[in-house]
């Protein structure tokens, strides 16, 4: 499983039904909520997205639309009885900030809070299945944007010609690592003859609030599906310059520049009502665009 679930896709504040940012990722036995604007305990109550369910949380920047529904879900989690670790991540002031939170309203955690403050681009979680990144966007303050991408995965083995080789179950995990099989007589039969390739591993980047710049490209090259916000339509290009933030055609742009398979995007603006614009503009110049509806489960690859 692979799959991103919209929790949250509007700017600043929440406006004709749409919250702050926010997206719970789904790979494998991982829950990872991207962001956590005002609002996400009820977004993941809605969209019935357990707050059990999440081992990893990743904050792109400190302005409150992207965290400041943080603190509620870390204290909620702990009235509810959570006992499982969990591990944040985020800029370094954000640690200082939850523990002043806590000893004001002289509150504690129940669970271990493991913070791993973001300091510069590299690899900042790795597991058996998956390999967490992040990189610098180009916002008004530090901000960070994460790519998430699965592992090369194991070769399948094709049982039928593995017996017909006479291949012990017991060395089908070596198959599974690309290992040839060599026959008690002394033939080697070559492991492209046993096994299938594994499916390609799948990838997302999300690029948070950033304004057009296309440094970021070669960090998100050909990924099976970028989030990009579009702030403006096309018309309000001065102002998302003014604001750190990026228009329908820009985004766009990076999305065909980069070679991505799929741009989906989203942190709309309070000043539009309809969110349908957005789409249709982002698709003048890069076709295979979707909207951040909240709600919707997109499966990535």
């Amino acid at each position: 499983m692979f799959n991103i679930t919209i929790l949250g896709n509007n700017s600043a504040v929440q406006a004709y039904g749409r919250n702050p940012t926010s997206q719970f990722l789904q790979a494998g036995q991982l829950g990872m909520l991207i962001d956590c604007g005002e609002g996400t305990q009820n977004q993941l109550n809605r969209f019935k997205v357990k707050p059990g369910k999440i081992t990893h949380i990743f904050i792109s920047h400190l302005h409150g639309d992207h965290y400041f529904g943080l603190i509620g879900l870390l204290t909620s989690m702990s009235l509810l009885g959570r006992i499982p670790d969990l591990h944040l991540y985020g800029p370094k002031a954000l640690m200082d900030i939850i523990q002043l939170q806590l000893q004001v309203s002289e509150s504690s955690l129940n669970f271990t809070l493991h913070f791993h403050p973001l300091e510069q681009e590299d690899i900042i979680l790795q597991t058996e299945n998956i390999e967490v990144s992040c990189f610098k966007v180009n916002h008004k303050i530090e901000c960070w944007g994460f790519l998430f991408k699965e592992k090369k995965k194991k070769r399948s083995i094709d049982i039928a010609k593995a017996m017909s080789f006479g291949v012990p179950s017991s060395f089908y995990n070596n198959l599974q690592n690309g290992e040839d099989y060599i026959h008690p007589k002394g033939t080697i039969v070559a492991n492209e003859e046993l096994t299938l390739p594994g499916s390609a591993p799948r990838c997302y980047a999300f690029c948070a609030d950033t304004l057009f710049d296309r440094k970021i490209i070669d960090k998100i090259k050909g990924v099976d599906l970028l989030y990009h916000e579009t702030t403006y339509l096309k018309d309000h290009e001065d102002k998302a310059l003014l604001r750190y933030h990026s228009t329908t055609h820009q985004a766009a742009t990076i999305a065909l520049e980069a070679g991505v398979k799929k741009l989906m995007i989203g942190h709309f603006s309070s000043k539009y009502e309809s969110v349908q614009p957005f789409l249709e503009e982002a698709r003048e110049v890069f076709d295979n665009t979707i909207l951040a509806i909240e709600g919707s489960c997109v499966k990535i690859g």
